[in-house]
């Protein structure tokens, strides 16, 4: 008698998977356009957001918690106040189309698309996969001197986000380093820990060839955040590990380490003979703290920093920032953001609209880190707990020297959708399946 090969039908697959979809577009290459704004994955994330109202709609079930609601629907009212105000029609709703997917609509559907922590680890595991893809890419882009310009040599990894995302594979890497530290300080099995350790480890390299300051204080930042609210001593085998594989690295076998001691000593020269770049940055700042200033309730709408800049900024501000390299061709890419995400939100949207987004990433780790205490006691889904609550972490302190823009962004997206379903959802009891197997 023969048996025949069936499939898994379509209503028991993961709900998750236009999700896993999303995440598994970034490892594709930017094709000649897609560098300075919406890239395939932006799309797909529009349907995800379609994919969770339909089967809402089908289902026939109330979706978010009132709590849930408060949370996510409290950026919202400062976003309509930053339109009202923005230069342009156009301009206006743009700019809160993208905020609304960042931070309010693919957060709420990938929140209500995981069932349980099963499917909260396969988005993890996805993260980690990614960044171990650009990771790679990243490496040999080092190793062949095919990456992005860097002192005048092509040796930055980027992964396959081109010259103008230079920040596109660090904040990839750092996500999947973040999750693989936190899926191996849980209390999964002992396979599955010793796999995301070795990922942990091997994810250093790329994140240091990746030469992005504001990614590695993050990393550091929210790694040593994670050992302690996993406790010292279950860290303290990662930690060496980790350790000694970076001294191996970039010690024994020499990798990078020029240009890496350099680029760590340029964090410290921040105000004696800090480089351009540092410079670039202190005046974008300086000139969204003056448009905070004329306009402080409100801002200046959204969309209008680069239209208000220049009457801000001085003479110190260069006229753009030099790319090539990774397959493009020389281009002064200008610099249209304060490269903070709190300056952004403050000279656009004025302190009602900072209140307004601080304050709902703020209940979010609250909330997280209540959960995060409870099943440190007793319990499964420490490893759930501790990914969700570093990758806001990683992310709040990122902010402090980077806003959203470009492909890469999507992915904070979803990782906002892993932090609300931790805080809102997954921090109550266990289901079945999330027995440790």
């Amino acid at each position: 008698m023969t048996h025949a090969l069936t499939l898994p039908r379509v209503r028991q697959w993961p709900p998750v998977l236009p999700v896993l979809a999303v995440v598994a577009l970034l490892a594709l290459p930017l094709t000649p356009g897609d560098e300075g704004g919406a890239g395939p994955a932006d799309a797909l994330s529009a349907l995800v957001v379609v994919y969770c109202a339909i089967r809402l709609v089908r289902d026939r079930r109330r979706p978010l918690s009132r709590t849930a609601v408060l949370l996510l629907g409290l950026p919202v009212a400062g976003l309509a106040l930053a339109a009202a105000g923005a230069a342009s029609p156009g301009a206006g709703i743009s700019g809160m189309g993208r905020y609304l997917q960042v931070f309010v609509l693919v957060p709420a559907a990938v929140m209500l698309l995981i069932r349980d922590r099963g499917d909260f680890r396969l988005l993890a595991w996805a993260f980690v996969g990614l960044a171990v893809w650009q990771g790679a890419i990243g490496t040999h882009q080092y190793m062949t001197g095919t990456g992005a310009s860097y002192q005048g040599q092509d040796i930055r990894a980027v992964g396959t986000f081109g010259a103008s995302d230079v920040m596109g594979m660090a904040t990839v890497v750092s996500f999947g380093l973040v999750c693989s530290v936190g899926l191996a300080l849980g209390r999964t099995s002992v396979r599955q820990r010793a796999v995301a350790a070795g990922c942990a480890v091997a994810l250093l390299l790329p994140l240091a060839l990746s030469f992005s300051r504001g990614a590695w204080i993050a990393t550091a930042v929210t790694c040593g955040a994670q050992l302690v609210l996993a406790g010292l001593r279950r860290a303290l085998t990662v930690t060496a590990a980790v350790a000694a594989t970076g001294v191996i690295l970039v010690g024994g076998f020499g990798l990078g380490s020029a240009q890496l001691q350099e680029r760590i000593d340029s964090v410290t020269r921040v105000t004696d003979a800090p480089d351009q770049s540092v410079t670039d940055r202190y005046t974008l700042w300086a000139a969204a703290a003056g448009m905070w200033r004329e306009h402080p309730l409100t801002g200046v709408g959204l969309k209008g920093f680069p239209e208000h800049r220049d009457a801000h900024a001085s003479l110190a501000l260069s006229a753009g920032s030099d790319t090539e390299g990774a397959g493009a061709d020389f281009r002064k890419q200008p610099l249209l953001s304060p490269h903070n995400m709190y300056l952004l939100v403050l000279a656009e949207q004025g302190l009602l609209g900072l209140l307004a987004l601080a304050g709902c990433w703020l209940a979010l780790l609250v909330c997280g880190l209540r959960g995060l205490f409870r099943v440190r006691r007793d319990g499964p889904g420490l490893d759930c707990a501790l990914v969700a609550c570093s990758l806001l972490i990683w992310q709040l302190t990122d902010f402090l020297y980077a806003d959203i823009g470009g492909p890469s962004t999507v992915l904070t997206a979803v990782c906002f959708g892993l932090v609300a379903w931790w805080a809102l959802v997954g921090s109550g009891a266990p289901t079945a399946r999330d027995t440790v197997r």
